[in-house]
C-alpha cells in the first residue's frame, strides 16, 4: 500500500510539474499567444461576417434563415478554433521539447510516459477551453447571438467526451516528429488539414465526394462539430446525442490506447536510431 501511495504521489507530481512547465512556457512566449488569439478571434469573425454578406434578407423568414446559417458557421468556427488548438498543443509535445533542448531529460526521466502526455494534454484543454471562451465572447458581443434555443447542457456534454478523441488523435500525431525529426511536424499540419477538410467545420460532409464522406464518417470532428450543432441550433438535449456521445466516447477510448502503445513504440525506436536531440 506505501509502495503504491509513494508511485502515485511520484507520478502526480511529475504530472502537475509537466502542467506546470507548459504553463511557464507559455507565460516566455505570451506575446506570440496574444498574436495568436487575435488571429483566432479574426478568422472567427470573418466567418461570421461571411454568413452576413451572403445576401440582404427582407423578409423575416429570410432573415432567420440567415441568421441559421451564419450561426452554423460560426459554431464551427469557434469549435474548429478550439479542437485546432488542443490537437496542436498535443502533437507538438516533441516538438517542444526538442526546440527547449529537454527532450532527452524528459525521455530519460523515471517517469511514465503516460503521466508526460497527459500532463501536456490536461495544459492543452485547458489552455484551449480558455481562449474559446475569450473568442465566444467577442463573437456573441459581435453578432449578438441568438442562443434561446439552444441546449448548453448538450453542447457542454459534447465538447467534454470529444475531448478524449482529440487527445488521442493528438498523441498519434505527436509520434510523426519521433520518426522524423525532420518532417514529422510539417506532418502534424498536413493532418490538421485533412481534418479541416473532412469534417464538415463549415460545410455538411454529404456535399464531399463519397471517398472523402467515408473518410470524414471516420474522423471524431465531425460527430463533434454535428452534436455541437444539435445542441445548439436545434436544442438537442444530452439524452438526445446519446448516440453520439457514446460514439465519441468509444473512439475515445479507442485513439488513446492506441496512441500511448504506438507512442511507447516510437519513443523506443527513436532511442535505438538516436534521434531524440536531431534537429535535420
Amino acid at each position: 500500500m506505501n509502495t503504491f501511495r509513494h508511485s502515485f504521489r511520484h507520478e502526480w507530481t511529475a504530472f502537475v510539474g509537466f502542467f506546470e512547465r507548459q504553463i511557464n512556457l507559455y507565460k516566455r512566449y505570451w506575446l506570440w499567444e496574444v498574436v495568436w488569439l487575435v488571429y483566432n478571434v479574426v478568422s472567427v469573425l470573418s466567418i461570421g461576417y461571411l454568413a452576413s454578406g451572403l445576401g440582404t434578407a427582407h423578409t423575416a423568414q429570410a432573415r432567420a434563415s440567415l441568421e441559421r446559417t451564419q450561426l452554423y458557421l460560426l459554431v464551427g468556427a469557434v469549435l474548429w478554433g478550439y479542437l485546432s488548438l488542443v490537437f496542436f498543443e498535443i502533437a507538438s509535445a516533441v516538438t517542444w521539447e526538442r526546440w527547449e533542448g529537454t527532450i532527452e531529460y524528459t525521455f530519460m526521466a523515471p517517469i511514465r510516459r503516460v503521466t508526460h502526455l497527459f500532463g501536456v494534454c490536461s495544459f492543452g484543454v485547458v489552455y484551449g477551453l480558455v481562449r474559446t471562451v475569450v473568442v465566444l465572447i467577442v463573437v456573441t458581443f459581435a453578432f449578438h447571438l441568438n442562443l434561446a434555443h439552444a441546449n448548453l447542457a448538450g453542447a457542454g456534454a459534447v465538447i467534454l467526451v470529444s475531448t478524449l478523441p482529440l487527445i488521442g488523435l493528438g498523441i498519434l500525431s505527436a509520434i510523426l516528429p519521433l520518426l522524423s525529426p525532420e518532417k514529422g511536424e510539417q506532418m502534424t499540419v498536413a493532418i490538421q488539414g485533412v481534418l479541416l477538410l473532412v469534417s464538415g467545420v463549415y460545410y455538411p460532409i454529404s456535399v464531399l465526394p463519397r471517398v472523402l464522406q467515408g473518410v470524414g464518417m471516420l474522423s471524431p470532428l465531425t460527430g463533434t462539430l454535428s452534436g455541437m450543432r444539435d445542441a445548439l441550433l436545434n436544442g438537442a438535449s444530452v439524452s438526445a446525442l446519446g448516440t453520439t456521445l457514446w460514439h465519441l466516447l468509444l473512439m475515445g477510448i479507442v485513439l488513446i490506447v492506441l496512441g500511448i502503445a504506438l507512442f511507447q513504440r516510437a519513443e523506443q525506436r527513436a532511442k535505438r536510431l538516436g534521434l531524440l536531440k536531431r534537429n535535420g
